[in-house]
């Protein structure tokens, strides 16, 4: 899993984590958004990527009417105030993470 920092209110979304995340394009993730997050539309749903940086990746969920997304400052983020995007599968076309541990 990665802590996300940002995600934009587009079509499709971009999302991005506080560290790099590793993940290939067409990857299958779940976003784990907490209420103090905001966007809660988006919490629980699942979609593909296409990584565009070390950090950022495109998710093929249109977020454009959701409500905005943002970090708590108050009280300071712990786990249980972060949201996180985790992965749950990917596109059967590739398989390359299945066959070896791209996370690290």
């Amino acid at each position: 899993m990665r802590i996300i920092s940002a995600i934009t209110n587009a079509n499709p979304a971009v999302v991005t984590t506080t560290f790099a995340h590793l993940y290939k394009s067409k990857t299958i993730v779940r976003l784990d958004i907490p209420p103090a997050c905001g966007m809660q539309q988006a919490n629980q749903m699942t979609g593909t990527i296409v990584v565009t940086g070390s950090t950022t990746f495109a998710i093929d969920i249109d977020t454009t009417l959701f409500d905005a997304f943002s970090v708590p400052v108050s009280p300071a983020p712990y786990i249980n105030t972060c949201a996180q995007v985790v992965p749950i599968g990917e596109s059967n076309d590739t398989l390359s993470a299945a066959l070896k541990n791209v996370l690290g």
